[in-house]
C-alpha cells in the first residue's frame, strides 16, 4: 500500500470515529440521527374528571389553540384557562395538567371595562387600548418580572382579538382586591384594568406551575354548562 492510500484510509477512519461519537455512544452503527428532534406531545387524557368540569368546552378550545399555534409552544404539558363564563366570586382560573388529568384553581379578576356596573360577571371583551377591559383568546406566557404590582408575568396575545395585550400591559399579577375576605364582604372580588389579577398569596404557586412559554387561554363560552 502506498503512502497516499494509507493516509486516505486513516483519515476516513478518524472521520467515521468522530461521527460515531457525535451521534452518541448508545446509537448502534449504521443508524442515522433524526434531522430535528420532535418535542414530546402530551398523551390524550381519558374521559374522566376534566371532561365533566364546567370548563371542559373551554379546555377543548385551548387544545385547539395549541395546535393552531403549535410553532409557538414547546411546552404543552400544562395550560392555564380563564373561564369568564363563571362569576368573579368563583375559582375560575385553572391550571390544567394535560399529562396527569388534574387541575389547580384560583380566583381571578376581570377588567373594569368588561363589567362597568361591577356585577361580578364579565359582560364583554375588548382589545382596544384604554378600554380597561379583559381580552379573550390565546396568550403565550412570558417573562416573570418585578413591576408596579410586585411580581408579575408578561403575556403575548396570539390572536386578532388580543394582539394588543403586550402594548396594553395586560399581565398576570397579584392584587389585594382578589381574596376570600373581599368575597365575604362584597359577594365578589374587585376588578382589574384588564389584567389577570390573582390573590397575592396564590400568585407564587400559579407562576410556579405555569411559568414562561405556556398557553393561557381566556374566553366566555355563552350557553355552556
Amino acid at each position: 500500500m502506498d503512502r497516499r492510500s494509507f493516509t486516505k484510509l486513516a483519515l476516513s477512519g478518524i472521520a467515521f470515529s468522530f461521527l460515531a461519537d457525535s451521534v452518541g455512544r448508545a446509537m448502534p452503527l449504521g443508524e442515522t440521527q433524526p434531522a430535528a428532534p420532535v418535542p414530546p406531545q402530551p398523551r390524550p387524557v381519558a374521559a374522566g374528571p376534566l371532561a365533566k368540569q364546567p370548563y371542559a368546552q373551554l379546555l377543548e378550545r385551548a387544545k385547539a389553540a395549541l395546535d393552531t399555534h403549535e410553532h409557538r409552544f414547546q411546552l404543552r404539558d400544562r395550560v392555564a384557562l380563564a373561564d369568564f363564563n363563571a362569576p368573579s366570586r368563583e375559582l375560575r382560573f385553572h391550571v390544567v395538567d394535560l399529562m396527569g388529568g388534574h387541575a389547580s384553581s384560583y380566583l381571578v379578576a376581570h377588567g373594569r371595562g368588561s363589567d362597568p356596573a361591577h356585577s361580578g360577571w364579565l359582560q364583554s371583551f375588548s382589545n382596544e387600548p384604554n378600554s380597561l377591559a379583559s381580552c379573550s383568546g390565546a396568550f403565550k406566557t412570558g417573562e416573570i418580572y418585578e413591576g408596579q404590582h410586585g411580581r408579575a408575568m408578561r403575556l403575548n396575545g396570539l390572536d386578532p382579538q388580543n394582539n394588543n395585550a403586550e402594548m396594553r400591559a395586560i399581565v398576570v399579577h397579584g392584587a389585594d382586591y382578589v381574596s376570600e375576605d373581599h368575597i365575604a364582604t362584597w359577594g365578589k372580588i374587585g376588578r382589574s384594568e384588564g389584567c389577570f389579577a390573582l390573590a397575592r398569596h396564590m400568585l407564587p404557586q400559579f407562576l410556579g406551575l405555569v411559568g414562561p412559554g405556556r398557553l393561557l387561554y381566556a374566553d366566555k363560552i355563552r350557553g355552556s354548562a
